[in-house]
C-alpha cells in the first residue's frame, strides 16, 4: 500500500512533537537537522518550501533517523557528519564527536605559535589521541607550514581520521599512527604536544549524559576510577616528546582542574582557559629550558 504523501511542515512538526515526547535534547533543531539530511538540502530550504510534499521513500528515510535520534542515538552518528573549526568532518560510533570545547585546543594552539621555537619554520606537532582528527586537521589548515603526526590506539578511530585528512586535502601533512600516546615517536622532536584525552573518571558516570554513556566509545570518554589516569601519563610523556621550551595544549574537566594543575610542577607558562560557560577546559604548560654545562 503506497503511504499517503505528507507535507514538509506537517512532517516536520510531528517530528518535532515525537522528539520531544521521547525527551530528546532540542526537538525542532534535531528534527530539521535529520529533514536535512534525509533530503540533502540546507535550512533555508526547508523553509523556503513548506508545501513540499515528501514522496513515500523520503519518509521511510525520515522514520528510521527519528527512530533512530529517539533511542538516544546522536543525530551526528545518524547522519555521519559534524561541523568542527568550520569544516565538515565524517564521524562514526568509533571515534568522539567533535565538540565545540575543543575548538579551544585550536586556539590555544595558534596563540602560543608565535612563542615557538620555530614560529620562521617548520612546526613539529603531536596529536595524542586524535579520535576523528578534528584537531589535526584543523591545525593543518591554520598552520600550513606544520608537520603533524596524530596517534590513537584504535584502528576505527585512525580509518576515519585518514578519510577526515584525505577529504580536506591535508592527507600529506598529516601521519597517523596506531600507538598509545607518544610510543614509538621520536623524543625531544615536536614544537607542540596537544591532546583531548579521555578525562572522566568512572565514579562521574551518573554525571554524563546518558547518550553519551551509551553511544560514544567508552575508552575515549572514561580514563578510570578518578578521571586522571590518562592525563598522569600523557604529561611526562608530552616532556619527552618535546623540544625545549615546547608546549603542551591539553583538554580536561572542571570538576579534576584543581588535581591538573599539580601534575604539571616543573613546567612554565601553565595557563587555565576557561570555555563559553566559565568553565576550566584546557591548559597550556611550556617545557622549561635545558640548562647546558655550569656557570664559572
Amino acid at each position: 500500500m503506497v503511504k499517503q504523501l505528507v507535507q514538509l511542515k506537517k512532517s516536520l512538526s510531528a517530528a518535532v512533537d515525537r522528539l520531544a515526547a521521547a525527551d530528546v535534547p532540542s526537538p525542532r533543531m534535531n528534527a530539521e537537522l535529520l529533514l536535512m539530511f534525509t533530503l540533502g538540502c540546507d535550512r533555508a530550504y526547508l523553509h523556503a518550501h513548506t508545501e513540499r510534499e515528501l514522496i513515500e521513500e523520503e519518509q521511510n528515510r525520515y522514520e528510521q533517523a527519528l527512530s533512530q535520534r529517539s533511542r538516544g542515538i546522536p543525530a551526528q552518528y545518524i547522519t555521519g557528519h559534524q561541523e568542527f573549526w568550520g569544516m565538515d568532518f565524517i564521524v562514526s560510533p568509533a571515534v568522539l564527536i567533535p565538540r565545540p570545547e575543543t575548538e579551544l585546543v585550536v586556539e590555544a594552539v595558534l596563540e602560543c605559535v608565535g612563542r615557538a621555537p620555530s614560529p620562521a619554520g617548520s612546526l613539529y606537532i603531536a596529536d595524542i589521541g586524535t579520535g576523528s582528527g578534528c584537531v589535526a586537521v584543523a591545525l593543518a589548515k591554520q598552520l600550513p607550514y606544520a608537520e603533524i603526526h596524530a596517534t590513537d590506539i584504535s584502528p576505527e578511530a585512525l580509518e576515519i581520521a585518514r578519510a577526515n585528512a584525505a577529504r580536506h586535502q591535508l592527507e600529506t601533512r598529516i601521519h597517523f599512527h596506531e600507538t598509545e600516546l607518544v610510543t614509538g615517536l621520536p623524543p625531544g622532536a615536536f614544537d607542540f604536544v596537544v591532546s583531548n584525552p579521555p578525562y572522566v573518571g568512572e565514579s562521574e558516570a551518573d554525571q554524563v549524559q546518558l547518550e553519551v554513556r551509551k553511544f560514544e566509545p567508552r575508552n575515549a570518554v572514561f580514563a578510570g576510577p578518578t578521571g586522571l589516569e590518562i592525563i598522569e601519563r600523557l604529561v611526562p610523556a608530552a616532556q619527552s616528546a618535546l623540544k625545549p621550551q615546547g608546549w603542551l595544549a591539553m583538554e580536561f574537566s572542571g570538576t579534576i582542574a584543581a588535581r591538573v594543575t599539580p601534575l604539571l610542577q616543573g613546567w612554565e607558562c601553565v595557563q587555565i582557559r576557561n570555555d563559553l560557560q566559565g568553565i576550566p577546559r584546557v591548559v597550556t604548560a611550556r617545557k622549561k629550558s635545558e640548562i647546558a654545562g655550569s656557570t664559572a
